[in-house]
């Protein structure tokens, strides 16, 4: 059984995957009060200035799956408020895209979670076909169909579907351990961790 990757915040992936398993910063929530996201992907790949597959992807994604999106840069909207309403229809539980949306006024009022790197009021077209579902780039990050999203105030994180089990152990089993110290067990651990890094670094 998969376990519940939402139990755990992006902070505590960050402990155990590496920074190039995290989308740019830019790509952010796009209002105050965001709900967390977690789960699978669902890739898709569009053309500069056009939105054609991810307004496609709305019908064709799977109920609880996240859209990942590489938009390549932001000179347009890729979708927006009724877009958005559909995919909620249908359980898609958000976006995470690599470009720009608008409407934003009727999906927060939705409470829609949209990750992006901003607004923009003028909407692509809709002519350029990609294979929806293929590996993407979005936000400096390698995303394929199945890959475990993590999303949060504190980032975004992409966890490889063939590593999504032990990251979560790795990161659950650590969060654990913590929990079980208290706050003068850990400054103890953590003053001898500085200074034996203080001395590491003097002999470096």
């Amino acid at each position: 059984m998969e376990p519940d990757f939402s139990t755990l915040a992006t902070t505590e992936y960050g402990n155990i995957l590496g920074r190039d398993q995290f989308i740019d910063i830019a790509i952010r929530p796009l209002f105050q009060g965001m709900k967390p996201i977690s789960g699978p992907a669902y890739t898709v790949q569009l053309a500069s200035g056009d939105h054609l597959m991810l307004h496609c992807a709305i019908y064709e994604a799977p109920k609880g799956s996240i859209l990942v999106v590489d938009g390549v840069d932001s000179k347009n909207a890729v979708a927006g408020g009724n877009v958005c309403a559909i995919a909620k229809k249908r359980g898609i539980k958000g976006f995470v895209i690599d470009g720009v949306i608008r409407d934003l006024g009727e999906i927060t009022a939705m409470g829609f979670p949209v990750y992006a790197k901003g607004v923009f009021p003028v909407p692509g077209r809709k002519q350029q076909y990609f294979e929806l579902g293929s590996p993407i780039t979005c936000g400096g990050v390698k995303v394929c169909t199945g890959d475990i999203i993590v999303a949060d105030i504190e980032g975004i994180a992409v966890i490889p579907k063939t590593k999504a089990l032990a990251t979560y152990q790795a990161a659950k089993a650590k969060v654990e351990l913590e929990n079980s110290m208290t706050l003068a067990d850990w400054e103890a651990g953590h003053r001898l961790k500085v200074q034996q890094a203080i001395e590491a670094a003097k002999k470096a």
